[in-house]
């Protein structure tokens, strides 16, 4: 992966990132809303009264100063990245903040990052005072494909270039996508889980993601593409997570279960926060056998699988992703168009998108150290008291 031709701007670039991914706030070299603000905020809903919604927005603002001058200055143009929320999954802060931040002060380019905490009308107030501040590429996670085009639409009628990070805006006008192959992942997922039941006759569930989510599809039938193949294995129940919301997982699954009289083999979770959900009814009804797949490779995900309650999950870099938006967003600020690896169907509007996907790795307990090591998790948040004997056994080391 390497979005720019200057190898040495790329060298760059991952050397920062290994120095300084793990920084959660920005100080120096743009503007940001703290992870800790962040995560605190209660995350709004789409169906929210208009003055939650102003509230949220003043909130949002609050939390971000705006126009901070860059390091180094070696850019000149401003990049916005809103984030879409703390809800849906631990690494938009935990991970993807601090490696965008990263990327963008190694470049020297001035940047305000941003999280709409899953409110729609939030992220179109942020979007707008990000351009007002003068920002001239913006790159979003959107919260649905309806309202990311409208926005990428409002952002392109005022001159400014858009990127979809992470999530395609099926409709949308975005310049390029930048994320990981998406249908491999849920691949990994399938074939971790048909790894975990082995052979004979299985029932298994699908938890998916929010329907509103282009990747959540692309993940099913990933998954489905390995595990229908396998004829022993009989899908007994199968729903959508509306906005990947982990508490209503938990309310679907207790409902399969339930159904199905606890005769569930496995568990197509698609990312750790659902597998967790998951992981929770199953141990309030005593069950500690059933395989549950995962994604993100989260501090929670990661402890499941030391746990010996949730199958494998999946790791997207973040600092692999953060450098391509990073190099991707430059190359437009400076009037050239991004590198990519690829292109990707928008299947609503019918056009090709140029595209740079990355690559994800499944992860077991065998290779969770691979995670810890390349920065994706800190071994003292995941390897604390409760769990030192199972990193050690898992040959995780600080």
């Amino acid at each position: 992966m390497r979005l720019r031709t200057s190898a040495a701007i790329g060298l760059m670039l991952a050397g920062s990132l290994v120095l300084a991914a793990c920084g959660s706030d920005s100080t120096t070299g743009g503007s940001t809303t703290s992870s800790a603000a962040a995560t605190s905020a209660p995350p709004a809903t789409s169906e929210a009264t208009s003055e939650m919604t102003s509230a949220t927005s003043e909130a949002t603002s609050e939390e971000s100063s705006t126009g901070g001058e860059s390091t180094g200055g070696t850019v000149d143009g401003k990049i916005g990245v809103i984030l879409p929320d703390t809800k849906s999954s631990a690494r938009w802060e935990a991970a993807d903040r601090p490696a965008l931040e990263a990327a963008f002060k190694a470049a020297g380019v001035e940047y305000d990052i941003q999280n709409a905490n899953g409110d729609k009308a939030a992220m179109q107030t942020i979007a707008d005072q990000m351009i007002t501040s003068g920002v001239t590429v913006l790159a979003i996670v959107n919260l649905d494909n309806e309202s990311g085009a409208a926005l990428e639409k409002k952002a392109a009628d005022q001159g400014v270039k858009t990127l979809d990070y992470d999530r395609l805006t099926l409709g949308g006008s975005a310049e390029a996508y930048v994320s990981f192959d998406n249908t491999k992942v849920g691949e990994l997922q399938g074939q971790g889980l048909a790894d975990c039941l082995g052979e004979g006759d299985k029932n298994i569930v699908y938890l998916n993601g929010s329907p509103t989510d282009s990747n959540a599809t692309a993940f099913a039938a990933g998954a489905h593409s390995v595990l229908d193949k396998i004829t022993s294995y009989k899908v007994v129940a199968e729903q959508a997570v509306p906005d990947w919301d982990n508490q209503q997982a938990a309310t679907i699954f207790e409902q399969m279960f339930t159904e199905q009289g606890g005769a569930i083999d496995g568990v197509l979770a698609a990312n750790d926060g659902l597998g967790n959900a998951a992981i929770s009814i199953l141990k309030k009804n005593s069950v500690t056998d059933v395989p549950v797949t995962g994604q993100d490779a989260t501090v929670q995900g990661l402890q499941n699988i030391l746990d010996g309650t949730q199958c494998m999950t999946v790791y997207k870099s973040a600092k692999k992703e953060a450098a391509a938006l990073a190099a991707a967003a430059i190359a437009l600020v400076k009037g050239e168009a991004p590198a990519t690896t690829g292109t990707v169907k928008d299947t609503t509007s019918g056009k090709d998108v140029p595209a740079v996907l990355e690559d994800p790795l499944a992860v077991t307990k065998d290779n969770i150290k691979d995670v810890v090591a390349d920065g994706g998790v800190a071994f003292a948040d995941l390897c604390t008291a409760d769990y030192a004997a199972k990193c050690t056994e898992a040959g995780i080391t600080g």
